[in-house]
């Protein structure tokens, strides 16, 4: 994880710098890929206020940037504030990644499962095709049938296949 902190309108120094490190190090336990952090302090002084700014751009890999502001008074309860909001994100983001993770774990390997049984395993089935048919009575038999396709010899000794198309009409091969 990348950190850099910026200061506008006024300086860092050292413990400040120490304290932020301290707060970003804390995202860490969520397990979540933050690719890079940038915190950006600056001296805030709307409508006569004065105070403190903090902001913290967090970026996780494959999810958009989460931004945190916060001011107060104090540029360390600001930090703290502005922590417990990033948490409180990141916390909600976690347990939504991990609950999701829990659902797709237990489906797809099941669904592999499956296909991979599909794939390797190979039924041999028998073909009917005891004498040359003409067309007609393999199209009965096929009625008859009720299935999706049927394979048979015809009087001029070819092989073909007789077939249900998606529009309802029988096709031949």
């Amino acid at each position: 994880m990348n950190l850099s902190i910026v200061a506008k309108q006024l300086e860092l120094t050292d413990p400040i710098k120490e304290y932020i490190q301290e707060k970003v190090s804390s995202f860490e336990k969520f397990h979540l890929d933050v690719i890079a952090v940038k915190a950006i302090v600056s001296s805030a002084d709307k409508n006569g206020k004065k105070g403190f700014s903090i902001e913290f751009i967090i970026q996780l890999a494959g999810k958009d940037t989460v931004v945190i502001k916060q001011m107060d008074k104090d540029l360390y309860a600001a930090i703290d504030l502005a922590e417990e909001r990033a948490k409180k994100v990141l916390r909600r983001h976690h347990d939504k990644v991990s609950s999701h993770k829990a659902t797709s774990k237990m489906s797809i390997p099941l669904v592999a499962l499956e296909e991979e049984s599909e794939e390797d395993e190979i039924v041999p089935a028998e073909l009917d095709i005891d004498k040359p048919v003409e067309i007609d009575e393999a199209l009965e038999t096929f009625k008859q049938k009720g299935c999706m396709f049927m394979i048979f010899e015809d009087k001029s000794k070819k092989t073909r296949v007789m077939y249900r198309r998606k529009d309802g009409k029988v096709g031949l091969y």
